[in-house]
């Protein structure tokens, strides 16, 4: 275990002034706690904390972050209270240990609405104080080196969680070291014989190849002496992870994977880097397709950095990433640059961005997700994608996420520019709003008034901004369209009973039904969640008809025997003045098909089970439900009109669900009441008569489970 004179050399090695006196209480505090407690591997708890600090070091934190590390764990496993944190520590390192015990409390790894609410709560964290994070990440980094001592169960669960969220959240606050080695340590825990494959390839390369590292640092170094350039060169293989990747995205086997090699130079200055570019590609013929300038365009989390690709020696391409010191101690540790260290004094980095701005820009947009599922969406592809830079026509800049569109682009801009856009040109040519934007392209919107946001959008835009706000809209525009159709399903229901929809009954109606208002009753009403019998019942009880058979099973249909009852088929829904045919079940009593059903058939070598029936016209009509499929045109008062002629043909409208929406055409589902053949083939003759009606017929489905044959 790291003792706490090792711990303080360790920050006094960039901060002199630091605090030595706090850390060592702070030590000592922490191993009186944590006494007696042991972790999996055996070894004392505090051995934890102590490493968790310890690289913290590496990324030259302040002594608040340092302490914190060190109690992390205090008060969530012993019996220190937050007071006496406060007390010996100060406010601010109880508030930042009290923000990492809440971080280990939530579950990030459960599922649906939990997983979307502990997110909700791990930005929250984030948005107080970013160090909480930084103390978590390194929690986990340290637990994720020592996993080996864990059931193998727990390594694949904590595995896992590390790759789909702290190693993407590593990389998105632009500590690309950190995720790097969180993904490779999950993998060596997933993925065990992939990794030793990668690893084996790698071994037997270099045996062929000798140490193309060394050899092509070397050349690097040297071209840079010609042009006068004083740089640092170092080069690496990538992580196994890395190339895994690689593979399965390019869908390619090791050997034809070209940049496996990275290369990294440093210079003194940004002049330096773009002459450092220069002599590269005049030395080294560069990859089309793979150059990028972080530095004129930076990444959100202040990422800088030129990268380009080359082929080296033997044809090998190699990846070459050229930047400042500066900028090179914000690649290496993103945001938490803001609390580094440098010679006994706050670093003043020109490129560190501002925690606070980086987290309001990041977490903006979630704040509008009343949705679980959506606000999860929006969270993963945030935290998940690389971005492209896009130019407006003014020449201000847009930072979009990779495979981002047009739609994208627009409500980047703004929500109104968004809901309006009809169009896009990109590079002046006009292209399809699904086009992929790429990095450097120049995107100009077109727009009109009076355009809406379409369903369609939905599956051509990925920022979490765009599709919040495209479902946001759709909501409101569907809300008024059901609440158009529930006023016309109403008037036709209680035109059915000899009663007018007026505002009064509908209001009694929804107070009747626990609902706001009768808007909200006419909006679930449009859009299925009520049935416009269940309205009239509301109201008018003793007037509206009883769903389902009006008369007794033995009344309605000849050739049951005495007290047999029936149920119709659900698959053909026959009705009287259709022949049918009867099936019976053990319990069931009798179900009742139309004589040409598709799935009597099934009941062919059973002719014991079928019972040959009839209507009994002579009894009191009954009404019926009959599912009819409806093509109609997209236009205004269509479905009203539709709805006031279901109504003319005295049926009454129980249940209706649109299956399609296109821009065009609707195919909707509706389910009306009748009394027999007759009148479905009245109804059905007059919808087709309908100019607006593409397709009228009626529905049949394939028997349930329930009613298979046994």
């Amino acid at each position: 275990m790291i003792s706490s004179e090792d711990l303080i050399a360790l920050v006094r090695n960039y901060n002199p002034k630091t605090n030595a006196e706090k850390i060592a209480l702070a030590h000592d505090f922490g191993e009186k706690m944590h006494e007696g407690q042991f972790r999996h591997s055996g070894e004392p708890y505090f051995t934890h904390p102590v490493a968790v600090a310890a690289i913290l070091t590496e990324q030259r934190l302040d002594d608040a972050t340092i302490i914190t590390a060190l109690l992390h764990d205090t008060i969530e496993d012993t019996k220190a209270s937050y007071g006496q944190v406060a007390e010996l520590f100060g406010d601010e390192v109880a508030k930042l240990v009290d923000g990492v015990t809440k971080l280990t409390n939530l579950q990030l790894s459960s599922r649906e609405t939990k997983q979307a609410e502990n997110f909700r709560k791990l930005f929250m964290a984030m948005s107080k104080d970013l160090r909480v994070i930084l103390v978590k990440l390194a929690d986990r980094l340290h637990n994720m080196r020592t996993i080996k001592a864990m059931r193998p169960e727990k390594q694949a669960q904590k595995a896992r969680e590390t790759m789909d969220i702290y190693a993407p959240l590593a990389g998105r606050m632009g500590m690309q070291w950190m995720r790097e080695e969180l993904e490779d340590l999950a993998f060596r825990v997933l993925n065990p014989e992939g990794r030793q494959s990668i690893i084996r390839r790698f071994i037997t390369l270099q045996r062929e190849t000798g140490d193309v590292i060394h050899r092509i640092t070397g050349d690097m170094r040297l071209e840079l002496e010609k042009a006068g350039i004083e740089a640092e060169v170092f080069g690496r293989a990538k992580k196994p992870y890395s190339i895994w990747r690689k593979m399965e995205e390019k869908e390619q086997g090791f050997s034809r994977l070209s940049d496996i090699y990275g290369f990294r130079i440093i210079t003194q200055s940004e002049e330096d880097c773009y002459r450092t570019l220069g002599a590269i590609h005049q030395r080294w013929r560069a990859v089309p397709g793979r150059f990028k300038d972080y530095i004129s365009q930076p990444k959100s989390n202040g990422y800088r950095s030129i990268h380009t690709t080359v082929s080296g020696r033997d044809g090998k391409r190699v990846e070459v990433q050229i930047r400042t010191r500066q900028m090179h101690d914000v690649a290496e540790t993103g945001v938490a640059a803001h609390w580094s260290y440098r010679d006994g004094v706050r670093s003043h980095n020109p490129f560190a961005v501002d925690p606070a701005k980086w987290i309001a820009s990041l977490t903006e947009q979630f704040d509008a997700e009343d949705d679980h599922d959506e606000f999860l969406e929006a969270v993963k592809l945030e935290m998940y994608s690389d971005q492209v830079f896009c130019f407006t026509p003014k020449g201000d800049v847009v930072k979009l996420p990779r495979g981002a569109t047009p739609i994208d682009f627009a409500y980047a801009i703004h929500t109104r520019i968004g809901s309006a856009c009809v169009g896009a040109k990109v590079d002046g040519i006009r292209v399809p709003l699904w086009t992929r934007l790429k990095n450097g392209q120049s995107c100009e919107v077109i727009t009109a008034e009076g355009q809406t946001p379409q369903v369609s959008w939905l599956e051509i835009a990925v920022t979490g901004k765009a599709r919040t706000a495209i479902r946001r809209a759709l909501r409101e525009a569907d809300r008024e369209r059901f609440i158009k159709l529930g006023r016309e399903l109403a008037r036709v229901a209680f035109d059915h009973v000899g009663k007018k929809a007026t505002d009064k009954a509908l209001e009694t109606a929804a107070k009747h039904m626990r609902l706001n208002d009768r808007r909200e009753l006419l909006a679930r009403l449009g859009s299925a969640e009520l049935t416009a019998h269940d309205v009239v019942q509301a109201v008018y009880p003793d007037l509206a008809p009883e769903e389902g058979d009006k008369v007794s099973p033995r009344r309605a249909v000849i050739g049951l025997e005495a007290g047999q009852s029936f149920e119709r088929a659900p698959c053909c829904q026959p009705l009287p003045g259709e022949r049918i045919i009867g099936i019976t079940y053990r319990g069931k009593g009798v179900v009742v098909h139309a004589a040409d059903c598709d799935n009597l058939g099934k009941y062919d070598e059973q002719p014991e089970r079928w019972v040959d029936l009839q209507w009994n016209t002579g009894t009191h009509p009954a009404v019926y439900g009959t599912t009819l499929e409806l093509t109609i045109g997209n236009d205004a008062g269509v479905l009203g009109r539709i709805c006031t002629l279901i109504g003319e043909k005295k049926a009454n409208i129980s249940d209706l669900e649109f299956v399609d929406r296109k821009p065009d055409f609707y195919r909707l589902m509706i389910n009306v009441e009748l009394r027999d053949a007759e009148q479905l083939h009245s109804l059905m003759l007059a919808l087709e008569a309908e100019s607006d009606v593409a397709a009228v017929e009626r529905h049949r489905e394939k028997a349930p489970a329930s009613i298979a044959a046994r």
